[in-house]
């Protein structure tokens, strides 16, 4: 009888979908151990490898992460797989049915339109901090699917709980999530093509470390590799970026401010990105 139930356990398992590469809007259970598409980078001088699947298991909701495997920067006639961080772990919150709805009903009311799907096209890295000092403490609540009532200025524009893509503990370690192309709501007008890195601290009883640092920036060297990246900013300049073509916001007035994660932490990691060519905010927006 224990037998019959690890080997259910086993199917089961089996059966979820990685989290760690790009997943397209109709993909089936068969197609999501495939290699995704190659997309044309828009900065030439960010990549010049196609992408490649990064190992590591996804559940609507998890609570321990599992190593993901690095990538050969090496060549192989003429094509080299990115270059995971290798302090990349896999740490999935739930993205059931009804966190799905609940993006999809933000998505009609602030891009417009009816999409039917929670993907994005990536084209910015915009980074945070958390504004706490524990790694499971913000896991557990970017799990939650709909956002509590206490803060109202963002539960009156929808009720999908904030999130993002990766969240980046103190001592550099990455964890992933939810698959990079899903939306996540991390910055008003931006969340439709933004890939969101929360940083666990708040900038002063707990500053950012230097593992954030460099963890951030070897994190936007990989995403560098497999999305057309141009722009890289801090949430405390998203909104120099109301003028920019990629802003798209429909609600008049749903504006914010913010301060994170601030300018020398932003400093710190273009310093350490800067052969890659991409952008920040407009100097003069």
């Amino acid at each position: 009888m224990i037998r019959s139930a690890l080997a259910a356990v086993l199917v089961a398992v089996t059966l979820l979908p990685s989290c760690s590469r790009p997943i397209e809007a109709r993909t089936t259970q068969e197609d999501i151990g495939r290699p995704p598409a190659p997309e044309k980078p828009a900065n030439p001088t960010a990549r010049s490898t196609p992408p490649s699947r990064a190992t590591g298991s996804s559940g609507s909701s998890g609570s321990s992460g599992s190593s993901g495997s690095s990538g050969s920067s090496g060549s192989s006639g003429g094509n080299s797989i990115p270059e995971l961080p290798p302090s990349l772990r896999d740490r999935p919150i739930r993205y059931d049915e009804r966190r799905k709805a609940l993006t999809l009903e933000y998505r009609r009311l602030h891009e417009g339109g009816n999409p039917q799907n929670v993907i994005i096209k990536p084209r910015l890295v915009i980074l945070h901090h958390t504004g706490g000092s524990s790694v499971d403490a913000s896991w557990r609540y970017f799990n939650r699917p709909k956002i509590e009532s206490g803060r109202k200025t963002l539960a009156k524009a929808g009720d999908v709980n904030v999130g993002a893509q990766f969240l980046v503990g103190r001592d550099g370690t990455i964890l992933r999530l939810m698959p990079e192309n899903w939306h996540a709501r991390h910055c008003i007008g931006l969340n439709h093509i933004a890939i969101g890195v929360e940083n666990v601290g708040d900038g002063k009883e707990h500053p950012l470390t230097q593992a954030q640092i460099e963890a951030d920036a070897a994190l936007i060297r990989y995403l560098a590799q497999v999305y057309p990246i141009t722009h890289v900013i801090g949430h405390h300049e998203a909104a120099k970026m109301r003028k920019h073509p990629y802003f798209h916001e429909k609600v008049a007035g749903y504006r914010t401010r913010k301060g994170d994660p601030g300018p020398a932490f932003m400093a710190a990691v273009r310093e350490r990105i800067s052969d890659l060519g991409l952008e920040g905010p407009p100097r003069n927006p």
